[in-house]
């Protein structure tokens, strides 16, 4: 018989890295590592173990009750939805890797699951059951309860989960952030006795992406709205998007369009108008609906800019969707009061910049 594969002499080492920290930590309780390890998963480490669990300790992988179960599927059917075909393309991707996707609720209960999965492997099975619980609390360190508690992408390898009886998984964990900007679950991608995939960070960020744009665009948002920076046209997976009602409420936005425009990262239950964020009326983003030309620009009120494309009404009732157009005189006055902020408050420098008197100014500022 041929001996085993030996793993390559980086693959080796790794595992020596993991080995020295669990021991140092988990065996003999060094204040601080020895060896280089992520910082959150000793966060992890540290967290179980002042929760009392210790390394050797069989894991149940308990299923939540029945109502919970219930509750969960109930809740999650939104993402479950948007989740399918992005899993199922996953699921082909992974197909030769000995990998599959595992979709969670903000709690760490199983939802979904999708891709090539060996249903005779116990070590599988029991993970992938809908309404399991794969929280930290349940199941110690994963790829699953770090990116919940976290909030970041994250790779974790064998020894680096807590338990021993976890220490078969390798595995890449992503957050899904709702339109509101709230943590709705959390995408998984897990391999049993698999080679490190560290690229796999990668795709299941790219996934969760794909998964958070259409929780976005399943809102009935009367306009969608892709936004990049000047040199980036819009048009690729780091396009920020946001929803708008007919009102100019934004409806919701994804996770690039809260890093490009803080204001839409506050609290879940605040409302925002377009008219707080842009800094023009927000009928123009209608008006620019179906454009095929080059990217509009989007002044914001911090000054940046940001450049538009691909404005869509909703596809469900587009005639509904259009508000009135925005009147010249909106316009005007838009460009006016934009002139005199970037003079900061000087009428008469604004006066000259845009070609008109002091006097108009006043009057038109006067009537609006």
């Amino acid at each position: 018989m041929p001996p085993p594969p030996q793993l390559p002499a980086f693959a080796s080492d790794r595992l020596a890295v993991i080995a020295g920290a669990r021991r140092a930590l988990l065996q003999e309780g060094a204040p601080a590592l020895p060896v280089p390890i992520e910082p959150w998963i000793e966060r992890s480490w540290r967290r179980c173990l002042a929760a009392g669990h210790r390394p050797e300790q069989t894991v149940a992988f308990d299923l939540v009750t029945a109502p919970a179960a219930r509750r969960a599927m109930d809740d999650s059917s939104a993402l479950v939805a948007a989740a399918r075909p992005v899993m199922q393309t996953l699921g082909r991707a992974l197909a030769q890797t000995r990998y599959f996707a595992i979709l969670t609720n903000a709690q760490g209960t199983v939802v979904h699951v999708d891709g090539p999965i060996d249903r005779s492997d116990r070590r599988a099975a029991l993970i992938t059951r809908i309404g399991v619980d794969l929280s930290e609390a349940a199941v110690g360190t994963t790829a699953i309860g770090a990116a919940l508690i976290e909030r970041q992408t994250v790779w974790l390898h064998r020894g680096e989960h807590f338990f021993a009886d976890t220490s078969v998984y390798s595995c890449a964990g992503a957050p899904l952030f709702g339109p509101a900007g709230d943590c709705v679950g959390m995408l998984d991608l897990t391999g049993i006795d698999a080679p490190e995939r560290p690229e796999l960070r990668h795709l299941v960020t790219q996934s969760a992406r794909a998964i958070e744009n259409a929780l976005l665009m399943r809102l009935p948002n009367a306009l969608l709205v892709r936004l990049n920076w000047p040199g980036h046209p819009p048009g690729d997976d780091s396009d920020g998007l946001v929803g708008l009602d007919t009102d100019g409420w934004i409806t919701g936005s994804n996770t690039p369009a809260r890093q490009m425009m803080p204001a839409l990262g506050g609290s879940v239950q605040t409302r925002v108008h377009a008219s707080e964020v842009f800094a023009m009326p927000y009928q123009m983003l209608f008006d620019a609906a179906g454009s095929t030309g080059d990217p509009i620009e989007l002044p914001l009120w911090s000054g940046l800019r940001l450049q538009a494309r691909s404005l869509t009404r909703s596809a469900e009732n587009p005639k509904s969707a259009m508000p009135g157009r925005a009147r010249l005189k909106d316009m005007e006055i838009a460009m006016i009061r934009k002139a005199v902020t970037e003079a900061k408050g000087n009428i008469q420098l604004a006066a000259r910049n845009l070609g008109i008197s002091r006097a108009t100014i006043y009057r038109k500022l006067a009537r609006h």
